[in-house]
C-alpha cells in the first residue's frame, strides 16, 4: 500500500471537541479539516461510532481521514452517547436517541463556519447501519451516504438471527460490547469527570444479550432501524459496499433493488473491512473511489462515477479450502441493475441416488437424515474479519454428517452470481426444527470449499413475525435462501449441496435432535447462473490502494490468537476455541497503553446436541503513567428444552482496587427457536 502525502491542502486536526446536544449531553468528536476552512468552507463527512475516536479506531482513522481532509473535506469522527469520550449511557444498538443525536450532530456540523452546509455520512458496520437509519430521518443537511458492511433488516440479516435461527455470533457480539462498555473516557480529554462517567457506565450499560434474546421473532424491536420497512424514506444517494467474506453482503443487493434514489453497489472478496485495507485481497483504492463519490454529490463535480455500472462484483475463482486467505483470485464483473439481465435462475434437481440433475425426475424417494452434533464445527465465523481461522475450513468433516447431492461441473465450467435458493419438500419429526444448506466446491482430490450457505428455522417458513410449530410428519414445501456470492468453477470439479438438521455453533440447536425426511421429487437447488457481459470488459481498473501515514505505536505484548477445533474423546465433546484481538500496545502520540484480548469457546456433546453451550471472556485495559483501569467480563449461554440461560459477570479495577463485581443470571423462554 502506498502512503501518499502530496495533496492540495494542509490539514488541521482537532483531537477533542465536545458538541452539546439539545438535552445538554455532550458528545465528543475528533475533526480533520483543511487549513483555512473557516475562511473557505468545505463539505463535511461524518463517521458516527461507539468505538472510541482517540484510541480504538485511531490507527484505522489515520489511514483514511487525513486523506479526505487533504482533498478539501472536513472529517468528523463522533463518539456515540455513552461511548469513548461522550457523556451519557450506551444501553443498546441504534436506539431512537442515537439516531436523533446523529441528526442533531449533522445540524451542528452544517452550521459551523468551516462547513459549507453539505454533509455526507460514511460508516462501516455500526456506522454503516446508523448512516442508513439517519438518512431515513432525512436531516436537511445530509446529501449522500456511503454504507459499508451494514444491513437494511436488523432481524433477518444481522449478527442476531438468520432464517429465524439464533446465531452463535449473537453471543460473540454481545460479549464484545459488554466488555467495551466497561471502559471509561480518557482523562486527557474529559478531565476529572472521567471517573463519574466510568462508574455510570459500569452501573448502567446493561446486559445486551438479554435484550436480544427477549426478541426471538421479528417484532417492533427489530423493525425499528430497519430501513426495509419503508425504502422511500431514504432519498439521498447511497453507495453500498461489502465483501463475500463479510456477514453483510446480502444487503447490498436489496439496497440496489429497492432504493428509489441514486445508488451504487460494490462487493469484493473482502471480510468486514474497508476495501483499501481489504483482506482477502485484492484491496482497492477505495479512498480514491470514496473521493469520487463525495466530489460528485457534495461538490457537484462530474467525476464520472454515476456513468459507470450500478453494481460491481468480484467473481471469485475456485480455491482450496483453508481458514484464511490473504488473496482471492478472480476478476471484476459489472451489472447494470439488480436483479440482473445477465442472470438466469436455473434449477438443478435432487435425485434419489444423491445426484443433482439439470432435468427433473418423475420418481420420488424419501431420504431420512439426522446430523451428528458436531456438524458445523467447520463453518468458520458468520462475519469474517480477515483473521486467520475466520473462514470455513475443509467441508469434508461437516459433509460426512450431512445429506449430500452432487453434480459434475460442465466442461465449459460454471459461473453464478447472486443468491441461490434451496427448494425442499420435507417433513420432520419434531415441532421445532431447523435445516442448514451449504453449496460446496468439491476439488478433484476430494477437498471441499464452502461457497455459500443458508439456514431456516422451519417454524418461520411463513414469516419471521408469527412463527408456528411444525406438524410432525406433515410434508412442507420450503425455501432456504442462501447468502449471495459470485463464483466460477472449472471442469473437473463437482458441485455439492449439503443439507444438515443442525449447524452449531453457526446457529443454536433446536430444543431436541431432529430427523428430517427429504422428498426428492419437487426438491431442487436454484442457481443464479450468469452469462458474461460486455460491461465486464469495459470496466476501468480500480486505483491501487493508498493510505495516510501509519500511526506510531509500540507493540508491548502480542495478542493470543488461535482458532481450534478440539475433540475430547474422554468427555465425548467437540469444541471450537477462539482467541483474538490486539494484545497490549501503546499509542505514542498520546502515551496511552491499550489492552484487548478475547476468548470464545463453543462446545457440544456428541451424545446430546441439546447440551450445546458457549462461553466468552474479554479483557480490556487503559493506562497512562500512574493512571490505569481494566476490566474482565465473562458470559456463558446454554439452553434447555424450554429456555435460554445466561450467566454473566463484570469486574472492573482502578489500579489494583476492585471497583465493581456484578453478576447476572437470566432465564429467557424459548419462542419457537
Amino acid at each position: 500500500m502506498k502512503h501518499m502525502r502530496a495533496f492540495p491542502h494542509r490539514v488541521r486536526e482537532i483531537h477533542h471537541i465536545e458538541i452539546a446536544m439539545p438535552d445538554g449531553c455532550r458528545l465528543a468528536a475528533r475533526i480533520w479539516m483543511p487549513e483555512g476552512a473557516e475562511q473557505a468552507p468545505v463539505p463535511a463527512i461524518l463517521e458516527y461510532l461507539p468505538y472510541r475516536k482517540n484510541d480504538f479506531t485511531a490507527a484505522r482513522d489515520a489511514s483514511m481521514q487525513p486523506y479526505l481532509a487533504e482533498h478539501g473535506y472536513a472529517v468528523i469522527r463522533l463518539d456515540l452517547r455513552g461511548a469513548g469520550d461522550s457523556e451519557g449511557l450506551l444501553v443498546d444498538e441504534y436506539l431512537p436517541q442515537e439516531l436523533q443525536d446523529g441528526c442533531d450532530a449533522i445540524a451542528w456540523i452544517a452550521e459551523q463556519p468551516w462547513c459549507d452546509g453539505n454533509v455526507g455520512v460514511i460508516g462501516i458496520s455500526w456506522g454503516g447501519f446508523n448512516g442508513l437509519q439517519i438518512a431515513a430521518l432525512q436531516p436537511p443537511a445530509l446529501k449522500a451516504v456511503i454504507t459499508l458492511c451494514s444491513t437494511d433488516d436488523r432481524y433477518a440479516d444481522d449478527v442476531h438471527y438468520m432464517g429465524g435461527c439464533l446465531l452463535g455470533e449473537q453471543l460473540s457480539w454481545a460479549s464484545i460490547m459488554f466488555g467495551r462498555n466497561t471502559l471509561p473516557p480518557d482523562p486527557a480529554n474529559v478531565g476529572n469527570k472521567w471517573r463519574e462517567m466510568w462508574l455510570e457506565r459500569l452501573d448502567g450499560s446493561g446486559l445486551w444479550l438479554k435484550n436480544w434474546l427477549e426478541h426471538q421473532r421479528r417484532d417492533s424491536f427489530w423493525k425499528h432501524g430497519s430501513i426495509c420497512e419503508d425504502w422511500a424514506k431514504v432519498q439521498v444517494p447511497v453507495y453500498a459496499v461489502s465483501g463475500w467474506a463479510d456477514g453483510y453482503c446480502r444487503s447490498v443487493f436489496r439496497l440496489i433493488e429497492h432504493l428509489q434514489g441514486p445508488k451504487k453497489g460494490l462487493v469484493g472478496p473482502w471480510a468486514h473491512r474497508y476495501p483499501h485495507l481489504g483482506e482477502p485481497g485484492p484491496a482497492i483504492g477505495f479512498l480514491q473511489e470514496e473521493l469520487r463519490w463525495w466530489d460528485h454529490w457534495l461538490k457537484g463535480h462530474d467525476t464520472g462515477i454515476m456513468d459507470e455500472p450500478m453494481l460491481r462484483l468480484f467473481m471469485q475463482d475456485s480455491v482450496p479450502p483453508q481458514g484464511h486467505y490473504a488473496m482471492r483470485p478472480g476478476r471484476w464483473i459489472a451489472e447494470p441493475s439488480w436483479p440482473s439481465p445477465h442472470i438466469t435462475r436455473t434449477r438443478v434437481y435432487l435425485t434419489p441416488e444423491g445426484g443433482l440433475s439439470m432435468t427433473p425426475r418423475a420418481e420420488d424417494a424419501v431420504l431420512t437424515h439426522r446430523s451428528p452434533a458436531d456438524v458445523g464445527m467447520a463453518s468458520g465465523k458468520w462475519c469474517g474479519y480477515g483473521r486467520p481461522g475466520d473462514a470455513p475450513v475443509d467441508q469434508r468433516r461437516d459433509d460426512a454428517g450431512s445429506l449430500c447431492f452432487e453434480m459434475a461441473v460442465p466442461e465449459e465450467g460454471l459461473e453464478f452470481a447472486g443468491d441461490a435458493n434451496v427448494h425442499l419438500r420435507l417433513s420432520v419429526n419434531k415441532p421445532v426444527a431447523q435445516i442448514a444448506a451449504r453449496i460446496v466446491d468439491v476439488h478433484p482430490d476430494g477437498s471441499a470449499t464452502r461457497l455459500s450457505f443458508g439456514v431456516l428455522n422451519l417454524t418461520h417458513q411463513e414469516g419471521h413475525e408469527t412463527p408456528k410449530t411444525v406438524e410432525p410428519g406433515r410434508i412442507y414445501q420450503v425455501v432456504i435462501p442462501m447468502k449471495h456470492v459470485a463464483q466460477s468453477l472449472p471442469a473437473g470439479h463437482r458441485l455439492r449441496l449439503a443439507l444438515s438438521s443442525s449447524y452449531f455453533p453457526m446457529i443454536w440447536p433446536a430444543p431436541e435432535p431432529v430427523t428430517i425426511s427429504i422428498h426428492t421429487e419437487g426438491s431442487a437447488l436454484e442457481l443464479p447462473l450468469r452469462q458474461s457481459s460486455k460491461l465486464d470488459t469495459q470496466l476501468a481498473p480500480f486505483d491501487e490502494p493508498v493510505a495516510g501515514s501509519p500511526l506510531a505505536t509500540e507493540q508491548i505484548e502480542a495478542p493470543e490468537t488461535y482458532v481450534r477445533i478440539v475433540e475430547d474423546a474422554a468427555l465425548g465433546e467437540v469444541q471450537m476455541q477462539i482467541a483474538m484481538d490486539a494484545g497490549i500496545s501503546r499509542l505514542l502520540a498520546n502515551d496511552l497503553t491499550i489492552h484487548t484480548q478475547g476468548y470464545e469457546t463453543y462446545g457440544v456433546s456428541l451424545q446430546d446436541l441439546s447440551a450445546s453451550w458457549g462461553r466468552t471472556e474479554w479483557h480490556y485495559g487503559l493506562s497512562r503513567g500512574d493512571w490505569s483501569v481494566c476490566s474482565k467480563t465473562e458470559t456463558s449461554l446454554h439452553a434447555d428444552a424450554g429456555a435460554f440461560v445466561i450467566e454473566a459477570r463484570l469486574r472492573a479495577w482502578e489500579g489494583d482496587a476492585l471497583i465493581v463485581d456484578n453478576h447476572w443470571t437470566e432465564r429467557i423462554e424459548r419462542d419457537h427457536v
